[in-house]
């Protein structure tokens, strides 16, 4: 099951013509896992401090599939697709909820599949995965 998170489109989301400029997907897609990893007891913060790690976006694929626009409320999604010693990989969605009809499907309008790599945060060299974060993903 994906981890959702609530986003609201705002101007500065979108271009002139009132749509969400392309690049801000990435935006709403970042908050939405570091959200998810808090849900999870995870805080980016205290990873650092506890254990000299961080977590980096190494590749981005995203697809666009419908515009979002100005004072849309998505919903973004985070799922764990795969997780390995050094990286993660995590499939996200950006959706618009009908407003016809609640038992009608949301309109998909962003894809996803973002690979996330852990690296020493003094030397950004990759890193192994603590296992406790590991287990805690799974």
């Amino acid at each position: 099951m994906a981890f959702e998170f609530p986003i609201r489109v705002y101007w500065e989301d979108t271009d002139a013509g009132g749509v969400v400029f392309y690049a801000n997907y990435l935006k709403f897609f970042e908050r939405a896992r570091t959200e998810w990893l808090r849900s999870l007891g995870i805080s980016q913060h205290s990873l650092r401090e506890q254990t000299g790690g961080i977590f980096v976006v190494t590749s981005a694929q995203l697809e666009y599939l419908r515009p979002a626009r100005l004072d849309d409320q998505l919903i973004v999604t985070a799922k764990l697709q795969s997780a390995g010693r050094a990286s993660l990989t995590i499939t996200q969605q950006a959706l618009l909820p009908s407003t016809d009809d609640q038992s009608s499907e949301p309109a998909l309008l962003c894809a996803g599949s973002i690979r996330i790599g852990w690296v020493d945060g003094s030397t950004m060299r990759p890193a192994r995965i603590p296992n406790r974060i590991l287990e805690q993903l799974s």
